[in-house]
């Protein structure tokens, strides 16, 4: 029996895969994992037994740098979100939703705008650059733009989302042929794409680790990913150098008068999305106590 450290990348059917150096081990868990109501998901480091016969044990999870609940992935550096020029149109309240979940998460949010050869997507991606995020504009045929995606996601653990249909799937094929995930083409009747991607899998690729997740859903992000509203202005990256200049030191950044971020918001160095976005999800938090919240 011997015991060696590594990183969960897959799990189907109470099996988990752990990536240990060049080798993959099909484990099991300990009981104790569920019953202690923390069992591993993808993306946890691990410690794992490997006996001469029969299947190796997940012995000790780490502790973790964060997790979401909803796809269930722990120790992710970097979020990207991946939305579409058209079929379907961005949907900025969702994308607002997922930078500001992977900033509460101690992530890095990117914004990958796909679909720029069909429709220009700069108007798009200046939102998003404005506001202080590392923001992308990609099409299959720019090389350049995911030549540059890659090298910036080199090092990291990489999870990738976004609505059904902006196409996280081709634009991982992009940046590493070698996966070839299914793809599919945009219903025209639903304006989204079918559900390619069944499982949550971790990829290790090009000095990377990436993970596509199927699609997500605004009920999955209230239900799985609240955010506390005394943290929610923290979650805005452009809002940071106005936090604590306001009159009162109980504004909630919505309507109140002498409020720093709404003077921002009305001289254009705030987007308009964005603060729309944030007064959205602060109502829909601000009778939700701190510890309801988990």
């Amino acid at each position: 029996m011997r015991t060696i450290e590594g990183i969960i990348t897959k799990l189907i059917g109470g099996f988990y895969y752990v990536c240990c150096g060049e080798d993959i081990y099909e484990c099991k868990a300990r009981g104790s994992f569920r019953k202690s109501g923390n069992s591993p998901v993808v993306g946890d480091k691990v410690l794992i037994s490997v006996p001469e016969d029969g299947y190796s044990v997940i012995e000790k999870i780490y502790p973790r740098k964060n997790k979401l609940k909803r796809p269930a992935l722990a120790n992710i550096d970097t979020l990207v979100i991946v939305c579409s020029t058209v079929s379907p149109q961005p949907n900025y309240e969702i994308i607002d939703k997922m930078t500001a979940v992977a900033v509460n998460n101690n992530m890095t949010p990117v914004v990958v705008v796909s679909k720029n050869d069909i429709e220009n997507g700069k108007k798009i991606a200046d939102i998003y650059r404005h506001s202080g995020i590392d923001t992308f504009l990609c099409s299959p045929n720019d090389v350049d733009e995911i030549n540059r995606l890659h090298e910036y996601l080199k090092n990291r653990v990489t999870a990738f989302t976004g609505n059904s249909g902006v196409g996280k799937s081709t634009l991982l094929n992009s940046l590493f042929p070698n996966l070839d995930l299914a793809t599919s083409h945009t219903s025209q009747k639903l304006g989204r794409g079918r559900h390619t991607t069944r499982v949550v899998e971790l990829f290790r690729i090009d000095d990377c680790f990436v993970a596509d997740t199927p699609g997500f859903s605004t009920v999955d992000l209230q239900r799985y990913e609240m955010i506390d509203k005394d943290r929610l202005q923290y979650c805005f990256p452009e809002f940071e150098k106005y936090i604590g200049e306001c009159q009162f030191t109980s504004c909630s950044h919505t309507c109140e008068k002498g409020c720093r971020i709404l003077q921002a918001l009305n001289d254009g160095d705030i987007e308009p999305s964005r603060h729309k976005s944030y007064v959205s999800m602060y109502n829909e938090v601000k009778d939700i106590k701190s510890w309801q919240i988990k």
